[in-house]
Parts: C-alpha cells; sequence; structure tokens
C-alpha cells in the first residue's frame, strides 16, 4: 500500500498517473489501425495531460491541507492497472487495457474526494472522476459495438 508522507507526495502520485495515463493512449493510438480509434486514443491523451494540469494547479495553489490519517490509509493498489502495451496486443486487448485503466482512476479521484474536507477541491477531484468515467464509457461502447457484436 502506497503512503504519502505529505500532499505534495500524494499529487506527484496522482500527477504521475495522469501522466502514465497519457503516455499509455499516445501509445495505443499509434497502434490503431482504425482511424476513428487512432483519434479517439490522441484525444484521451490530451485530456489526461489536461487533468495533469489541473492537478498541477491545485498543488500550486496549495488547496489541500497537511496529509492526515485517512489519507494515508488510501489503498493505491486498488487504483492501479496491471497491464501494458505489447506488440501483440490487439484490438479488444487495448480496450480492455484503456477500460482498466479509466476505472481505476475513477476510482481513485472519488476516493480522493471523499478524503478532503475542502470543497473547492473536492469539486476538482469529482470532475476528474467524471471525466474518467465519460473515457471508460466512450471504451466500453466501442467494446460493445465492434468486439460483443462482432461475435
Amino acid at each position: 500500500m502506497e503512503k504519502f508522507d505529505s500532499v505534495d507526495d500524494l499529487m506527484d502520485f496522482a500527477v504521475a498517473k495522469e501522466e502514465e495515463s497519457a503516455c499509455l493512449y499516445t501509445n495505443l493510438a499509434q497502434r490503431m489501425q482504425k482511424l476513428h480509434m487512432r483519434q479517439v486514443f490522441q484525444e484521451f491523451a490530451r485530456e489526461e495531460l489536461g487533468h495533469k494540469a489541473k492537478l498541477l494547479a491545485v498543488k500550486r495553489e496549495k488547496l489541500l491541507a497537511p496529509v492526515e490519517q485517512k489519507i494515508q490509509d488510501l489503498r493505491i493498489a486498488d487504483y492501479l492497472v496491471d497491464g501494458e502495451v505489447r506488440d501483440d496486443m490487439d484490438y479488444q486487448g487495448a480496450l480492455v487495457l484503456a477500460m482498466q485503466k479509466e476505472k481505476a482512476s475513477f476510482k481513485l479521484y472519488t476516493h480522493l474526494a471523499a478524503a478532503t474536507d475542502n470543497v473547492r477541491l473536492r469539486a476538482t477531484l469529482l470532475n476528474l472522476a467524471q471525466e474518467e468515467a465519460k473515457h471508460k464509457l466512450r471504451f466500453e461502447l466501442e467494446y460493445d459495438e465492434v468486439i460483443l457484436k462482432g461475435n
């Protein structure tokens, strides 16, 4: 379980997760043969960088109070996705990985929002959670349309 000794550590973790997501989607975009999904992954990469910018703004403005015990007890492993882009990854695998990543991000931001008393920060985190949920839905719709209906 990840422990955070400071608010900066917590924010750095969230920023790193957004950077990781942006890299993942950029990598997946390069592998897509379907132009529309290449564009979807590229768009999501840009959105994840936008999330990173929001988090950095929160960190710069010092909107968080010092880390309390309830923050230190976050079960970060629950929000990590064990998967990577492989050379042999097919379209279905890419969609599954993207859905898992977005679900984990949604859970992380929802949990962080519940752990803060700062109304402005909570709103920002819940907004990020909803954006991640929209991403997941987009991938689920694509999965349903292409993979499930194709079988």
